[in-house]
């Protein structure tokens, strides 16, 4: 959700919207997987949201023509009757042109909403006729057919998404024809994209990402590794502050880094543009929503010809990223390939054949710039593991400098695993920076190491999953920041700490947050430790007695009742 999605009363729209979008979409769902059924609701959330886009600057265009103040007037003057003037307007409505040179995708009228809509519920082997400027005759097959053929449709009339929509998909489905036009007619159909405040793009995008994550809650363990909390996108975000420049993410999922880097330079009032991201996944479909998801927020992207293994298939080699930021899968195990012995990227040392967690730490930093700053998702066992070499890799990014802050996560923040998890912050430079409109200010940080423990932040906002609040994730990021530009910086006991590599060493290079910040302090209520302890004992004792007597109640109660002896 961009900036501009800020009041409650938009909030709440929102929320009603999600709830009730869902609801009908699950009831609908009947007994398909959600793993398949998902890319029948997100393509259908795509396919509405390029054709409304594509609506919305038809009649920006048509009120231009008729405006005498506007470059694109059509002067009434100049045509010979009403008709032909109608005629004028309705060919220029046509023109690509217009559309292009406002990112806009052209929609060809097979793919437009209304027609799907209107012509859902038809009888098999009917044959309509579009009409916009010349007659199309279309014979209709099934519901199924025709989603596939307008995104067929979409895809062969703009270059940008070749290879982004997959072919037949809704026909694969077999979804019922009463269920897939009951998800056209009832859930899609009835999102809304016009609002006093939210435009298209706001409402669209977060239904989107809304429903990204009910589906990875319903797959759970089996699912999800595309989908990163909006939570944890967000405060690795604030801390990177990427206002511009090249944003990388190796293992890319759906694009939440992506478009919260977006929102990030809205909402800080940046120019929306001056990010370039490149993303890599290895998930055919994956791949796809991805692009769905930067097309649907007008998000320029270069995710490579095709998905493929980071690790085997690099995208691309030459990158240099200003800002890379991951969620990788945790401690995936069936990663290596003899063709990655003497890789180039391992740097600190090979990283085991067993996990892949270095591997990932070592491919983000061989693809940062001189300057660049990075933050990558991984289990807490990456912090202290010795593990066949993991202990020396993670002293040599230490000893490197490399290392920037580490921060422990809470638990319940991910819909598919429990595995606790942290947060690594690199650079390769902690030299002092002057401010720029790109990248804020920072001081010398050289050999030093924050470690944030968050644990006991956030809030169950339902039985199984915890998120932040906006205090909580301005506590995170502000002290980072401050800490950085050495500006209100102070350790906190059981929160934060400014620590020496020296420290760090002294710990055998374990980067595990709590070994540094420490216990909170408990407040002192100047009562003495001995006295305070005695009052405690006098009062367990009373607990006892009084136990004992209850006891002995209940027993003699039992006895009168003719039970025990």
């Amino acid at each position: 959700m961009t900036a501009s999605a800020t009041t409650s009363a938009d909030q709440q729209f929102l929320d009603d919207l999600d709830k009730k979008l869902w609801n009908a979409a699950d009831r609908l769902r009947s007994n398909l997987d959600a793993a398949v059924y998902k890319h029948a609701v997100l393509g259908l959330i795509f396919l509405k949201y390029v054709s409304d886009a594509f609506d919305l600057r038809r009649e920006e265009l048509e009120a231009s023509f008729r405006d005498p103040k506007s470059d694109y007037f059509l002067d009434r003057a100049d045509y010979p009757t009403d008709a032909a003037y109608a005629t004028a307007i309705h060919d220029e409505l046509e023109d690509r042109d217009y559309f292009t040179e406002k990112n806009v995708f052209w929609v060809p009228p097979l793919a437009r909403w209304k027609t799907i809509r209107e012509n859902a519920a038809l009888a098999p082997d009917t044959e309509i006729e579009i009409r916009n400027g010349k007659i199309e005759k279309y014979t209709f097959r099934s519901a199924a057919r025709l989603i596939d053929d307008a995104l067929e449709a979409v895809e062969k009339e703009n270059p940008r998404l070749k290879g982004v929509i997959e072919k037949n998909r809704y026909m694969q489905l077999q979804l019922e024809p009463d269920k897939l036009v009951g998800l056209i007619s009832e859930v899609v159909s009835s999102i809304p994209f016009r609002h006093a405040s939210l435009n298209a793009k706001d409402i669209l995008g977060h239904v989107y990402e809304y429903f990204l994550g009910q589906f990875a809650l319903a797959e759970g363990k089996k699912g999800g590794q595309y989908y990163t909390p909006k939570s944890i996108v967000s405060v690795i975000v604030a801390m990177l502050e990427p206002y511009a420049g090249k944003v990388y993410d190796p293992a890319m999922g759906s694009g939440g880094f992506f478009v919260q880097s977006e929102a990030f330079i809205e909402a800080h009032g940046g120019r929306l543009g001056a990010i370039s991201v490149y993303g890599q996944e290895s998930n055919p479909t994956t791949w796809r929503l991805a692009a769905m998801n930067m097309a649907i927020r007008g998000i320029d992207f270069n995710f490579g010809k095709q998905p493929a293994d980071t690790f085997l298939a690099d995208q691309h080699p030459d990158l240099r990223a200003d800002y890379v930021m991951a969620n990788p899968p945790f401690n995936i195990s069936e990663w290596w390939d003899g063709r990655l012995e003497g890789d180039p990227r391992w740097v600190y040392g090979t990283p085991p054949k067993s996990n892949a967690n270095f591997a990932w730490v070592q491919h983000m930093l061989y693809h940062l710039a001189p300057h660049g700053s990075m933050a990558l998702l991984l289990a807490n066992g990456s912090m202290s593991s010795n593990t066949k070499g993991e202990g020396d890799i993670r002293r040599a990014l230490v000893e490197a400098d490399l290392v920037e802050c580490m921060l422990a996560l809470p638990g319940q923040l991910f819909t598919n695993t429990q595995i606790p998890a942290c947060v690594w912050f690199l650079t390769k430079s902690k030299k002092g920076r002057d401010g720029s409109p790109s990248r804020p200010g920072s001081r010398d940080r050289t050999g030093e190491v924050l470690f944030i423990d968050a644990r006991q932040l956030g809030y169950m906002k339902d039985r199984v999953l915890r998120d932040f609040t906006p205090a909580d994730l301005e506590k995170i990021s502000g002290t980072f920041r401050a800490w950085k530009r050495g500006k209100d910086y102070a350790d906190v006991k059981g929160f934060c700490k400014s620590a020496s590599l020296a420290e760090i060493a002294a710990h055998g290079h374990v980067l595990t947050p709590g070994r540094y910040v420490g216990a909170e302090d408990v407040a002192d209520d100047g009562e003495p430790f001995e006295a305070k302890m005695q009052k405690l004992v006098t009062e367990l004792d009373g607990q006892f007695a009084e136990s004992s007597r209850l006891e002995a109640q209940i027993r003699a109660n039992l006895k009168g009742l003719g039970y025990g002896g």
